[in-house]
């Protein structure tokens, strides 16, 4: 039953992959494709191995630990982060969403204990949103991840490096990450791609961020004419569009390479689909511990930018809310 389904789907996620790779309907259709292969896996194991199929039931059972287990990551977190990169906002989101995920099922639970018809419903809704928010992150990190580990094999002619926050006018080991990089790509590169760090200069910085990438990429060996800097943009859809027109200035043609780090490859791109800007997007690693909250960011900011789209396919949750919330009314009255 869910064996040609799940082929069908693999074949369509290399499809669609291969138009674009820049496109998170294709996360949608690799998650699809691995949860229909794990059904049918779980079909087959059943049949094969006696009592395989109560191991499934309790993996199933330990799904809400697993809930549990990500919450304590995120507060963990969210208390050492601030620590080491200062109180920012930023930084607490994540402690946020630890205690969030926490506190919403026994919420949840109590409204539905009421038995109160509006409490029902809130609860019924705040099950629903959750969910969908859980299956859109799931979707969101898989195809992050996805994107984040290919790797470049095409002869770029320019290549972008997206800046981040300095450290007193210094490189951080975040954006040297993101640096060397773009060092490794340049020197494999014949003839020498054009390299255009971006970046513009904080309220409290000292220096902008294109200035001082372009005085560690020259100070690595990288001939000045083969850099031109960008030190006007304040985000990341600035950096993709000055750089993109810099490139153009500059006599430059043909396909970007962008380089960030590999939590934010998947976004960059997706926003340089949308600017319109010929890009790929390759990663550089990140210390594992600042992952976690650096992923959520990504997600929370995708979803604010597709937020109409989201507020759009929540209706149908927020529907059938409305109607059981009337059919608890009728029951009751």
């Amino acid at each position: 039953m869910f064996l040609v389904p799940g082929l069908l789907l693999i074949f369509l996620y290399f499809h669609l992959r291969h138009r674009d790779r820049r496109m998170l309907r294709n996360g949608v259709v690799l998650v699809a494709a691995c949860y229909l292969a794990l059904i049918e896996i779980g079909n087959l194991l059943s049949r094969w191995v006696p009592g395989m199929s109560y191991v499934f039931l309790g993996i199933l059972a330990l799904a809400p630990l697993s809930v549990l287990a990500l919450a304590a990551t995120l507060i963990r977190n969210g208390v050492v982060m601030p620590k080491s990169e200062g109180r920012r906002l930023g930084n607490l989101l994540f402690l946020v969403a630890g205690l969030l995920l926490i506190a919403l099922p026994p919420l949840a639970l109590l409204l539905g204990l009421t038995l109160k018809p509006m409490a029902i419903g809130l609860a019924a809704l705040l099950f629903f949103l959750c969910s969908y928010l859980g299956v859109v992150f799931v979707v969101f990190l898989a195809y992050a991840v996805a994107y984040g580990r290919r790797t470049f094999t095409g002869i770029p002619q320019g290549i972008v490096v997206l800046g981040s926050r300095l450290d007193d006018g210094g490189v951080p080991p975040l954006l040297r990450n993101r640096l060397d990089k773009a060092l490794q790509i340049y020197r494999c590169t014949t003839p020498r791609p054009l390299l255009i760090p971006s970046g513009g200069q904080s309220p409290d910085g000292v220096l902008a961020e294109g200035a001082a990438m372009t005085d560690y990429l020259v100070g690595a060996g990288v001939a000045r004419e083969h850099v031109v800097v960008e030190d006007n943009a304040v985000n990341t859809e600035e950096n993709l569009t000055f750089s993109a027109n810099l490139f153009r200035e500059s006599g430059g043609c043909g396909p970007l390479l962008v380089v960030t780090n590999n939590y934010h490859a998947l976004r960059a791109a997706l926003l340089a689909r949308r600017l319109g800007v010929d890009a790929e997007v390759v990663g550089s690693p990140t210390a594992k511990h600042y992952l976690p909250g650096a992923f959520l960011r990504e997600y929370a900011a995708v979803l604010v930018e597709h937020r109409w789209l989201h507020a759009l396919l929540c209706l149908p949750f927020m529907a059938f809310t409305a109607l059981l919330v009337m059919a608890v009314m009728k029951s009751q009255g």
